[in-house]
């Protein structure tokens, strides 16, 4: 133990070491921030510029945008960051930073997917009473939860993670701070903390899961016994490619934390890290927004009053 030096700062997983394979990696990294940028800024701007979104569903929607965006931005702009200096480092502070943060924006994310759930379940099985129980007070109390709920379960995850001492070896084997690769590096005995945290990682994680399934079970249930194939259509079309990322996200997250621990990282490894982390706060804005007609209403009176501002702007310019 003499021998060993504390750790000050991390090494990131690089793209490739082959030159074409990073130039493509870096591409296509750029490209998806890009999209789910542009994708939940645009959602963000349409609701809340937007009086008559002004509801609990585009509520709800709104935070899961702040929450993508957040997400997102902890881990690609960093490794881009990276790719640009031609460097792999991270500070030791940094990477207290971007785990703090991920777990913050994919806890809250994953809490208001399950509040979203829960409003589509009162709205479709219960819509005589849908004004009382998801009122404005309610609607700030769910969201408010959801944001603390993902602070509390940061602090705790970061608290412990970082609790360890961290000497020698300091290679993080993934494109971004994981706690699974970080307990890894760890000189002091990390089992009985491992141990903890996944345990109630997998208990809340699956607490949700289900209430999530059981509102869907309702709704799909609610829906079937209307006769009208344009009802069925509509209320599926939205429903299962939400059910679908869930258990995207929820099965990717659990591969990576639950997996036997192995001394080197496979490309499965860092594909399912990018299905996880990466996948869902792009694919959200298609599945709840891009795809709703009150939502491209909105984009396209946007669009319209930009243009409209624009012009009036010009005719004052030489």
């Amino acid at each position: 133990m003499s021998n060993q030096t504390t750790v000050t700062e991390f090494l990131l997983l690089g793209f490739s070491d082959v030159q074409e394979l990073q130039i493509l990696h870096f591409v296509v990294f750029l490209v998806i921030y890009l999209a789910a940028l542009v994708g939940n800024l645009l959602i963000f701007m349409a609701i809340a510029f937007d009086h008559y979104l002004h509801t609990p569903m585009y509520f709800f929607l709104m935070n899961l945008s702040i929450l993508d965006l957040g997400s997102i931005s902890v881990t690609i702009p960093k490794s881009l960051a990276n790719y640009m200096l031609n460097t792999r480092s991270i500070s030791y502070a940094g990477c207290v930073a971007q785990v703090f943060l991920f777990i913050f924006f994919t806890e809250a994310d994953f809490a208001f997917l399950t509040v979203m759930a829960y409003d589509r379940y009162v709205a479709i099985c219960k819509p005589l009473h849908y004004e009382t129980v998801m009122n404005r007070r309610a609607c700030v109390q769910m969201a408010a939860s959801a944001w603390i709920s993902g602070i509390l379960y940061s602090v705790l995850h970061t608290g412990n993670t970082f609790a360890l001492t961290f000497c020698g070896a300091n290679m993080v084997d993934q494109f971004f701070c994981e706690i699974s690769q970080l307990l890894k590096l760890a000189c002091s005995d990390s089992y009985p903390i491992e141990v903890g945290v996944i345990t109630f990682n997998v208990c809340l994680t699956l607490s949700f899961f289900v209430l999530i399934i059981v509102s869907y079970v309702q709704v799909f249930t609610t829906v079937l016994r209307i006769p009208s194939e344009q009802v069925w259509h509509k209320a599926f079309s939205t429903c299962l490619p939400h059910l679908l990322v869930v258990s995207l996200f929820v099965c990717t997250g659990a591969f990576a934390y639950l997996k036997p621990t192995s001394s080197s990282i496979s490309g499965l490894d860092l594909f399912v890290a990018v299905l996880y982390s990466v996948v869902p706060p792009m694919m959200n804005p298609i599945i709840y927004s891009m795809r709703n007609k009150e939502i491209k209403g909105a984009l396209k009176k946007l669009t319209g009053w930009s243009l409209s501002t624009k012009n009036k702007i010009s005719r004052f310019l030489p």
